[in-house]
């Protein structure tokens, strides 16, 4: 079986690089080691091709089913790989020891995660969401609520959700109406509809901890009146809570994940004479957005990974292919026989598998980074220190969850391509890693909204005090490349020219008083910055590629794909934005 993922370049990115073993003189990580952390990635590779991977095409074949009891039924392959994933005590492996964790590094513990949704996404995301649930009301909610909430989804009997969207709303969260009406005991009863629940359902844990976004009687319009409740599909009695599965959502990718459209508070399971769902407030009224973006920022860049460890496992298995596969002849050295050649001598047949890699392992090394400013921030020495890396990592966010879901599909894509006509046929896999990884441009937050988000909140915050601390990383990498020779200085000098372009355009749209001309550009400008910002990811990892292993001299022949074929298209992008062209906000809907 292919490995979906390359363990020399995930130790070249985790400890060539960014030494995350540095970590380890702190504290917080000071049970660990290098040992400890290649021991996590072992582990998790072994489990993921055991447990997950065998059952990748059939949970995308046998899709969860509604029973007339209203229950879920899922293929029984999906609770025997749970079950193992859970034994291994990894869903609770970055918390602190005083919850039960591992307290590993967030770089190590989302680098064992991608094993699993590079191995069956589908599958991954029942602790996926967990783990993100888990988090948010660790960090924000009280002793009890986590003893009572917590501590079970971190022994794996719960499982835990979001309940953002609804149906008339989508992602404007602005528009929610799920209501949450104070009851005598303190607790809440909370009525109203909420769609698109990945994991809302299922019977594959004791009890499912769903974190609801509703609004209280009196809230203020707009995302300044949403609070934020805990409500179980059990209560800490037994009874079943008045959560209602309504129906399920059947995507065209991640078939094996339960996705559902859930009602609160409809009567089906009233658990007394007060109408409604039982909640529990967290924190204070009117915060919820704020608490929940801890863990949407969370998912952001889980998503990410998501598309980066779908990306990569089309490019282990395009690369693969075009070993094995002979068709044509070779235009440089044609064999005197007259017999075909491996595709992968074709420059063509070449130039998709570096984009794929350029695109897969760029969109690691980005990630990664980002979880490795999550440690740092996590060590900080102080509060401005950890303040500056929140605002990096703001500012990397929209960039981590929306290129890899572009370009890493761009490479689900190649890869289909690779494969010619076997390519879109089901009995090979990256027909279905496409259909999975389309789903991500969309996943928490579509393409559009991480956008406005970028352009519209990020770049400026603080006075373009995040873009700043990104400048200033930049410019030393540039600094050490120009000291370098060969691609690596070309490269260099290619950023220095790319990436002053970004900052002055950013001053120059928005020095034009027209916020509605701006945002209307803002997704070929997150584009543009988003190959930038890989740019200088692959810049990055060029300077840290020194020795002449195969994975360093793949990372040169990788960058140097990027800076030749990727980097150019930045200036046409870049030569749009700066215009504030208005087409889009002068074209009339009548004329569609």
């Amino acid at each position: 079986m292919t490995l979906p993922l390359n363990p020399d370049d995930l130790a070249f990115v985790l400890h060539d690089w960014l030494d995350v073993e540095e970590l380890t003189e702190h504290p917080r990580y000071s049970e660990h080691s290098r040992e400890t952390f290649d021991a996590v990635l072992q582990l998790s590779q072994d489990i993921a091709m055991r447990c997950f991977a065998p059952h990748y095409k059939l949970l995308d074949r046998v899709e969860p089913r509604r029973t007339e009891a209203g229950t879920v039924e899922l293929v029984p392959e999906v609770a025997g790989a749970l079950k193992e994933f859970l034994k291994s005590g990894l869903l609770s492996a970055r918390f602190g020891e005083e919850l039960g964790g591992a307290q590993l590094p967030h770089t190590v513990t989302y680098a064992s995660m991608m094993w699993f949704q590079a191995a069956n996404i589908a599958l991954s995301a029942y602790p996926f969401l967990t783990i993100g649930n888990a988090n948010l009301l660790a960090a924000h909610g009280t002793r009890e609520q986590i003893d009572t909430w917590v501590r079970p989804m971190l022994e794996g009997r719960y499982f835990g959700t979001m309940c953002l969207s609804e149906p008339q709303a989508g992602s404007s969260l602005a528009d929610i109406t799920t209501r949450a009406v104070a009851a005598a005991d303190g607790s809440y009863r909370i009525t109203g509809t909420k769609m698109w629940i990945s994991e809302g359902d299922h019977e594959l844990s004791e009890n499912i901890v769903h974190l609801v976004l509703a609004r209280t009687p009196d809230a203020p319009a707009g995302v300044k009146g949403i609070s934020l409740f805990i409500v179980p599909k059990f209560l800490e009695s037994g009874e079943r809570n008045d959560v209602a599965l309504v129906g399920l959502n059947h995507k065209m990718g991640y078939r094996g994940t339960t996705n559902t459209l859930l009602n609160f508070g409809d009567g089906t399971y009233a658990p007394d004479a007060t109408p409604g769902a039982v909640g529990y407030l967290v924190g204070q009224e009117f915060h919820g957005l704020r608490y929940m973006f801890h863990m949407m920022n969370e998912a952001r860049l889980g998503v990410g990974f998501g598309a980066a460890a779908l990306g990569y496992a089309g490019y282990q298995r395009s690369v693969e292919y075009a070993r094995v596969r002979t068709q044509g002849r070779s235009l440089t050295d044609p064999d005197p026989t007259g017999r075909p050649v491996a595709i992968i001598e074709h420059p063509d047949v070449r130039r998709m598998l570096l984009a794929q890699k350029s695109y897969a392992e760029g969109s690691l090394g980005l990630l990664l980074y980002c979880a490795h400013l999550l440690d740092r921030q996590t060590i900080a020495a102080d509060e401005g220190e950890a303040h500056d890396l929140e605002l990096l990592l703001d500012l990397l966010t929209p960039i981590a969850k929306s290129w890899p879901s572009q370009w890493c599909l761009e490479a689900n894509n190649l890869a289909i391509q690779v494969h010619g006509g076997y390519g879109y046929t089901r009995e090979y896999d990256v027909e279905q890693l496409y259909r999975d990884n389309r789903l991500n441009p969309i996943h928490e937050g579509s393409h559009g909204i991480q956008a406005l988000d970028l352009l519209g909140r990020k770049v400026i915050a603080e006075g373009g005090r995040s873009l700043q601390l990104l400048d200033e990383r930049v410019q030393k990498t540039i600094s050490t490349a120009r000291q370098s020779s060969g691609d690596v200085a070309d490269h260099g000098e290619a950023l220095a020219t790319a990436w002053p372009r970004v900052l002055e355009v950013t001053a120059s749209v928005w020095s034009s008083g027209d916020p509605a001309r701006v945002l209307a550009n803002a997704t070929p400008y997150m584009e543009a910055f988003g190959h930038v910002a890989l740019a200088w990811v692959w810049l990055e990892q060029q300077l840290a590629a020194s020795g002449n292993s195969k994975t360093h001299l793949g990372k040169h022949a990788a960058a140097r794909y990027f800076y030749a074929f990727e980097l150019p298209k930045v200036h046409p992008m870049l030569d749009l934005v700066e215009k504030l062209d208005t087409t889009l906000l002068e074209t009339s809907a009548d004329l569609f």
